[in-house]
């Protein structure tokens, strides 16, 4: 055997466990992707039917009390979670919560009564941010050098976003011009038959277990850091319009001005396709071009602008009119969402499983805060002025949570 042969033969002998190595990241990533996009159907085709669907027991104005319940219970089951994790991990947690709400979905899809399907309801709301938080920490295993940290997060989330997309055409044709929403409660159920399939089949490569420190020790180390608060707030902040937004538009929208299903369907289509086209396109830029500063200040801007501008739509305005306000709506969600999600996950690891866990629960404070808030001033006021108010309100607060962040580019 040759010299030269040998250190050949070497050379593949060292870089084949890298290969494989990087190769079993890339069937991970893909898996999580693919996951990401069955798990967010099923919430997706649920989430802007809940209002009107719970509209069809209570009042309006109650309507924001039931959602905030389900943050509340959130709040009082994530501390668990972490302990949870130690013990069986966070892929075997993740499948008993998605069977949880495979069942829960099916009992919905039964047409219970008031009590039970309120109730459903809130569990169903209380359980959708410990399912992001379980995926966050899955993906963040896989994700080696912080400088592709936008673009693969972003990649990611574009996956659940294109079921955020194609969930209101669904809903429109499954509705079919009628109320009856136990049909698409069915059909929840059934897209997360292909979730348990892939996470059922597909191995994931052993990651060295999380470490974990008390929540609120945690929160109180992340107050202090001028920059996590910033972005902290900036994503409580996003999360306060998505958990806003997608109740009480379709509530206006659907119950109020009488627009159908059939017209709501193709409207949110081209609301929601933002996420899908310009998501990984804003991580690119956050990664290599502006700083996150930036991108997230005009986010802001755009958002409160056009959700304020939804004070002025009534059953004269045209169609035309009120799709292309809500397209900019989630256009500035999306610089929002791709610039503060890899300015925060840029500075953290997988290790730093409860610092991600306070990040997250953002996720349920704007679920609590957003329609408890929307609810108190439907009971007090009009549509038009929780549009407007709250509009306004995202414009200051969320540029004065940009600008306060520090780029780490």
């Amino acid at each position: 055997m040759t010299i030269a042969y040998r250190r050949v033969l070497c050379k593949m002998c060292i870089r084949a466990p890298l290969w494989c190595y990087n190769s079993a990241i890339m069937r991970t990533r893909a898996v999580l992707s693919l996951g990401n996009f069955f798990c967010a159907s099923h919430f997706f085709l649920v989430l802007y039917i809940v209002a009107p669907y719970l509209s069809t027991y209570i009042p309006q104005g109650l309507i924001g009390f039931v959602i905030s319940s389900g943050a509340l219970l959130t709040f009082i089951l994530f501390p668990f979670v972490p302990r949870i994790i130690r013990l069986i991990g966070a892929r075997k947690l993740l499948l008993g919560i998605a069977l949880g709400m495979f069942f829960l979905l099916l009992l919905l899809a039964t047409g219970p009564g008031a009590l039970s399907a309120i109730t459903l309801i809130i569990f169903f709301c209380a359980v959708q941010p410990i399912i992001a938080y379980l995926l966050d920490l899955l993906l963040e295993g896989t994700i080696e050098t912080e400088g592709e940290t936008g673009r693969i997060r972003t990649a990611f989330i574009t996956c659940g976003n294109m079921a955020l997309v194609l969930a209101p055409l669904i809903v429109g044709l499954v509705l079919d011009g009628t109320d009856e929403y136990t049909r698409l409660f069915a059909v929840a159920a059934a897209s997360l038959i292909p979730f348990f399939a892939l996470f059922l089949t597909v191995r994931f490569p052993e990651k060295e277990s999380p470490r974990f420190r008390n929540i609120t020790d945690i929160a109180h180390s992340l107050l202090g850091d001028p920059d996590f608060c910033a972005v902290g707030c900036a994503q409580g902040l996003l999360q306060f319009f998505y958990h806003l937004a997608p109740f009480f538009v379709p509530l206006y929208l659907h119950t109020v001005l009488g627009i159908p299903w059939s017209d709501l369907g193709w409207i949110f289509f081209i609301m929601l396709l933002p996420f899908v086209l310009l998501e990984y396109p804003m991580g690119w830029l956050a990664d290599r071009v502006f700083g996150d500063k930036e991108i997230m200040a005009l986010g802001f801007l755009i958002l409160g602008a056009t959700f304020a501008a939804l004070a002025f739509v009534t059953a004269a305005t045209p169609l035309v009119y009120i799709a292309i306000t809500l397209l900019l709506t989630r256009v500035g969600a999306v610089m929002v969402e791709a610039s503060s999600e890899a300015h925060f996950f840029r500075r953290v690891s997988q290790k730093d499983a409860d610092t991600i866990a306070v990040f997250r629960m953002m996720r349920p404070v704007g679920a609590l805060a957003g329609p408890f808030v929307g609810s108190l001033i439907l009971l007090s006021s009009s549509y038009s002025t929780l549009f407007f108010v709250l509009g306004i309100f995202i414009i200051f607060a969320g540029v004065l949570s940009a600008l306060t962040i520090r780029d780490v580019r």
